[in-house]
């Protein structure tokens, strides 16, 4: 168990750096940006940006999702070589297709999704829709193969090209919205032609080697797509009907606090990386079955400890990082928070139904959760408007979690530790929401006092005995380990 979390924690590192790095720098950038783009187009940069992620999922048919369930059901390196070619090969036919029909389109579609006609910035997007999808495959080969090393420089490569070009456009030419689209895309598109080229003696065809047929790959990842473009509407729906049904400035603010819940969304998208090859590669069920539920253990005490952080904070770090026009974000700022960290709980349950190849499940409990979502966003957006929207996303997470653990729960058994995720749900949320009514809202004085409440998290949970006995010995070791380090002598 513990070399499968070693190499957990190892995928985790290598792929956060990239995130960590992307997130650290547009926070860093955010006040520049924020200054130079106004509510509304910020707006209309996530509108398209999340609109490209959406038909992403709809256009890849689930293929990537394919590739990386059957890439270990083979260990023969030729088979999987023919495997990549094929999935490769089906996505660049099918995403170009799609980009020359929306590209064509793009006056009236421009109109129907932003509410006036931009074609140039609406074409951007279809670039973006492309090289977005191929990229994330690409990604996927060397994640399956835990090239840590080449994933964490493409990926650095990507941010430092989206940062020059960004900045560029958006400041030293006056582009706006316009222009912080064109840096990210222009750079995605760089780096995924740079990754075929330096893996062209995996994709070329050599002699013919038999792999999963097409109809195959479909067959498992087809099911997939409706569940995943679900769940993605999910977190997206909520900024589209801010936008139409309030105001544009008002869903501006709202992608604000989706922004700045990046500190939740980068351990998610590190997670969403690391963890399916992982768990995939568990061949026994029993033991894997207790692993899902350590590491949901782990990954619920990490990111919701984050997101206290952020619920305490969160009026700070909005002052701090962006223009006064945005100073509103804050009350949306804990809910989306919390939604990013229940995403990442669906990751798991969508490897429990990989794992069982029971994917069709996903679909009902995705869907579950988009209703709820839109009876929520018409209920508490009116009276609570961008707070409500959060709230709604949170409600819709549960609903959905909780159908897929009934759907799944005979198919493949999880040992979830629910004694001590109910610990850290109840110590985390009392002490965020008591220290976000009852203590002061801005000051020194309410960022000293909050900022300990924060850190006194860990030790309430130390206290009410959430640690097993094992864990404690083995942090013990790691901490005589490091001292020992620290003094020069040996270990």
């Amino acid at each position: 168990m513990a070399s499968y979390l070693t190499r957990l924690i190892r995928s985790l590192a290598a792929y956060q750096l990239p995130d960590v790095v992307s997130k650290f720098m547009a926070v860093l950038l955010l006040p520049v940006y924020t200054r130079y783009i106004h509510p509304a187009g910020y707006a209309v940069v996530e509108l398209l940006g999340n609109g490209v992620i959406f038909l992403s999922i709809l256009v890849r048919f689930g293929i990537i999702e394919a590739f990386l369930r059957y890439h270990f059901t083979d260990a023969d390196q030729e088979r999987r070589d023919a495997l990549a070619r094929r999935a490769v090969v089906f996505l660049l036919v099918v995403t170009t297709i799609a980009a020359v029909v929306l590209a064509a389109a793009a006056e009236p579609l421009s109109k129907l999704i932003l509410g006036f006609r931009d074609t140039t910035t609406f074409r951007i997007a279809v670039l973006g829709l492309w090289a977005f999808t191929n990229l994330e495959l690409a990604y996927a080969l060397l994640r399956v193969d835990e090239r840590l090393r080449a994933y964490t420089t493409a990926s650095l490569i990507n941010v430092g090209l989206t940062i020059a070009a960004s900045v560029v456009l958006v400041v030293g030419l006056g582009e706006g919205a316009r222009g912080l689209l064109l840096g990210n895309y222009g750079a995605s598109t760089v780096v995924l032609l740079g990754l075929w080229w330096t893996m062209r003696h995996r994709l070329l065809p050599r002699h013919a080697v038999g792999a999963e047929r097409l109809g195959q790959l479909m067959r498992f990842g087809l099911p997939t797509v409706p569940a995943e473009a679900s769940v993605y509407a999910l977190s997206i729906i909520d900024r589209y009907y801010v936008y139409h049904d309030r105001s544009p400035h008002l869903a501006g603010l709202y992608s604000i606090a989706v922004k700045l819940a990046g500190a939740v969304a980068f351990i998610v998208r590190a997670f969403q990386y690391a963890w399916p090859p992982l768990a995939y590669s568990v061949s026994e069920d029993a033991e894997a079955g207790r692993l899902y539920g350590l590491v949901t253990t782990y990954y619920v005490l990490v990111s919701g400890w984050v997101v206290a952080g952020l619920t305490l904070l969160g009026r700070w770090v909005i002052r701090l990082l962006t223009a006064h026009a945005y100073y509103g974000a804050y009350r949306a700022l804990p809910w989306v928070s919390l939604g990013w960290a229940m995403y990442g709980l669906w990751v798991v349950f969508l490897v429990i139904a990989g794992r069982a190849k029971v994917t069709t499940r996903n679909f009902p409990a995705a869907f579950a959760g988009l209703v709820a979502n839109v009876v929520l966003l018409i209920a508490l957006v009116p009276p609570l408007g961008i707070a409500g929207a959060g709230i709604a996303l949170c409600g819709a997470y549960g609903v959905m979690l909780l159908v897929m653990h009934l759907l799944t729960r005979r198919a493949f058994a999880v040992a979830f530790e629910w004694r001590r995720l109910l610990q850290i749900a109840i110590v985390m949320g009392a002490v965020a929401v008591v220290g976000d009514v009852a203590l002061p809202t801005h000051g020194a004085g309410g960022l000293l006092s909050r900022t300990a409440a924060f850190a006194a998290i860990p030790l309430l949970l130390w206290a009410t005995g959430f640690a097993h006995p094992r864990e404690l010995g083995q942090l013990r070791g790691l901490v005589t380990r490091v001292r020992r380090g620290a003094a020069g002598e040996p270990a």
